[in-house]
């Protein structure tokens, strides 16, 4: 079974799904939300529920500056092991601090392999948990973002973080 709840943010409508105390999915409204699950967890029921797992409270208090309480969410994402590696990876960048693609692809290990670090970031099935928009291009550019550029630039100044990179996480 599949929690489902929603709230009101300054990014828009977030809805969210949780299952066994884990965040599996956030998006940024319910008809991505309900595509994503529909991808990922064919014919599982859902069910519309409040703060599922205390969860709900959790992005709130990120939204009103808390900005470690999502760092202690346990999540359920999926993906592929090279995604997973790289989605374990973003949760290490601190929030108010960024990262190029490349100084990601290298602190993995994969030093060629910006572009697959990218498109693994774009899969992230749990954006603001999963702190994708942490990952910016190597000249300090707000690269795409599932969301949209004004989310990811709302997150960023929300975290403090600082405009420029030189290929290391700031």
């Amino acid at each position: 079974m599949l929690l489902i709840d929603e709230i009101s943010s300054p990014l828009g409508r977030i809805a969210i799904a949780a299952r066994a105390s884990r965040l599996c999915a956030l998006e940024f409204g319910r008809a991505r939300l309900a595509q994503q699950l529909a991808a990922r967890y064919p014919g599982v029921p859902r069910r519309r529920v409040r703060n599922p797992f205390g969860l709900s409270a959790k992005l709130r208090a990120y939204l009103a500056g808390d900005l470690t309480v999502v760092d202690r969410i346990p999540v359920e994402t999926g993906g592929t092991p090279f995604q997973q590696r790289v989605w374990r990876a973003l949760r290490r960048i601190p929030a108010g601090r960024t990262l190029s693609y490349g100084a990601l692809a290298r602190a993995l290990g994969v030093g060629a392999a910006a572009r697959a670090v990218g498109a693994a970031n774009g899969r992230n099935p749990i954006s603001v948990v999963v702190p994708c928009h942490r990952l910016i291009g190597a000249d300090a550019g707000l690269t795409g973002y599932g969301g949209g550029l004004w989310r990811k630039r709302w997150l960023l100044r929300h975290e403090g973080a600082r405009a420029r990179v030189a290929g290391r996480a700031r």
